[in-house]
């Protein structure tokens, strides 16, 4: 497992952890992991393309979300600046775009629609992806990604596509959430298909 670390402040760092003890907690026992899901730790772009191409059940990128000009994810430090337009130009020379079943971007306002057109601009094939709806911190994400990854591995292998099986694991974490914090979850969850310009250049 990895996380796509690119220069976190503290906060965030916090919900990592609790993320990845939470998993390692529900595959306590198992000779492999249940669910294959993706975390890259790496300030540098070429790996960072990597895990975006790569097949996975679950890709989980945890970083500041900015939206303001091009859909970005940031360092706190301002130094590291990685774009979905990058990483789309980047994976269309390959000809290989973002495989996994499910996306969880868990950032600042990336469930918005300029974020959802970026994303389906790099998309090799149609991913259930979760995104907020507004500005978040350790306490959110941990809450969510909690009930979520607990939720997706009790429903694993249970007659249903990995794409249903996220859905109806995400659907059932904002349940938890609004029950736990008494108070409307800023996750959502979509499916997501190729862009026109992503089926030309990657199809």
């Amino acid at each position: 497992m990895s996380l796509l670390d690119l220069g976190l402040d503290s906060s965030f760092d916090a919900a990592m952890t609790f993320v990845q003890s939470t998993l390692e907690n529900i595959n306590a026992g198992c000779d492999e992991p249940i669910v294959d899901i993706d975390f890259v730790r790496s300030r540098d772009p070429d790996t960072v393309l990597s895990a975006f191409t790569a097949s996975c059940d679950v890709l989980h990128v945890m970083a500041h979300g900015d939206h303001s000009v091009t859909p970005t994810f940031s360092s706190t430090d301002g130094k590291v600046e990685i774009s979905l337009e990058q990483l789309g130009e980047a994976a269309a020379k390959l000809g290989q775009g973002i495989s996994t079943s499910a996306i969880i971007a868990d950032g600042c306002k990336t469930g918005t629609g300029v974020w959802q057109k970026a994303v389906r601009d790099c998309l090799q094939g149609e991913v259930t992806y979760i995104g907020t709806s507004a500005i978040i911190g350790w306490h959110e994400s941990g809450v969510f990604c909690s009930a979520f990854y607990g939720a997706l591995f009790r429903n694993r292998g249970r007659g249903m596509t990995a794409s249903e099986q996220t859905r109806d694991a995400a659907d059932r974490a904002i349940q938890a959430y609004t029950l736990l914090t008494d108070k409307n979850c800023p996750f959502k969850v979509m499916t997501l298909r190729p862009s026109q310009r992503a089926r030309t250049l990657l199809g």
